[in-house]
Order: C-alpha cells, then structure tokens, then sequence
C-alpha cells in the first residue's frame, strides 16, 4: 500500500492523525466504520480525530477495502467543516466530527481517486464506472454510468468536466462531459 494521502483542500474545524497502530489506552470514544462488518479491525485504519478544541478526541477504526496501490488511502478534508472524509484501500467514509455516528459510506467499491474541486465545493469520487459529488450538505450528485471500466478525468473547464471512459462494445476510450452542478452530460 502507498504511503496515506492527506488533503486539507477545504477549511475544517477538526485535526486527524492517522496512527500506525491502535493505541493500548482507547480514547473514551470509539467507532468502527462501517458499524457492521466483519473483521474490520484486520488491517484498518486508525485516524485519531479531534473535533474542535473543546471536545475530546475520539478514534475512527476504518474497515480497509482492498491492499492495492491502486486505491488510494488517507484523510481529506470536505465542503463541510465538521466532516472529514477516510478513505481506507478505496473504502470512502464521510465522517461528522460533531456527531461520530452519522457517517456515509460511498458506494463505490472501491473509490479509485479522491479528487477536491474547492472553487465548486465538492469533493469527488471516481469509481470504475460513475462519478460521485459530495457537497457541503452531503451527496450532490451521482452521473449516470459513463464507461464499462474505468474512468478518467481529462480536465475541470469553468462548470464542465471532462472525461473518458472505456466502451465495451467499440473497444474504445468515449469522450465525455458532465455539468459540475448537476452531473448531468452536457
């Protein structure tokens, strides 16, 4: 697995460290993400993360989604200031630092790439397949399937994004472009 990538694009009310191992001390408060799954504890992440100044710290145990360099692992902040975002193997958790149990999953298994586009407030997932958009008041949108396998994104023009994905049938890379507001092709 690469090294952990950690993006503070957006302004955040939080601090977060990801630690090589559980502590032996636990901090008072201690969540596995996601609640319910098996093994999570086997190679997960451990982010310590500390929501404001008068709150105590509490610790995220992330359940990791697959060992590839492939899939990126680390910490980004979000559109909103209370929300971190965790990625563990391409397993993608928005978390709320001020209430530890609200958090979202993203439904790409994996995430392939964490991208923030702060100059339109969301940060954005690419799966194999779709693009996801997670804005200040959570998921703004999620595109239609755009490629049989994997995606790439070409570049960011003003409201648009641009993009290829791979068509089975034509065995070719297709253009595409998707409105940033909407996620809608253009």
């Amino acid at each position: 697995m690469k090294d952990p990538i950690i993006d503070l694009t957006f302004p955040h009310r939080w601090r977060a460290e990801i630690l090589p191992s559980r502590p032996l001390i636990l901090p008072q408060q201690h969540l596995n993400y996601p609640l319910y799954a098996e093994e999570v504890e086997r190679d997960a992440l451990e982010v310590l993360i500390h929501p404001d100044q008068s709150t105590q710290p509490f610790l995220a145990t992330c359940a990791l989604g697959f060992r590839a360099p492939e899939v990126p692992t680390g910490l980004w902040s979000a559109p909103n200031p209370d929300e971190i975002c965790v990625v563990s193997g391409g397993y993608s958790y928005l978390i709320d630092t001020t209430d530890p149990a609200r958090f979202t999953m993203i439904v790409f298994r994996p995430v392939l790439e964490v991208r923030p586009l702060l100059e339109h407030g969301l940060l954005l997932f690419v799966g194999h397949r779709q693009l996801l958009a997670w804005g200040a008041n959570g998921r703004a949108w999620q595109s239609e399937k755009l490629s049989d396998e994997g995606l790439t994104i070409t570049a960011i023009r003003g409201k648009q994004l641009d993009g290829q994905g791979w068509d089975m049938l034509t065995d070719k890379e297709t253009p595409f472009t998707l409105e940033l507001e909407t996620g809608q092709r253009v």
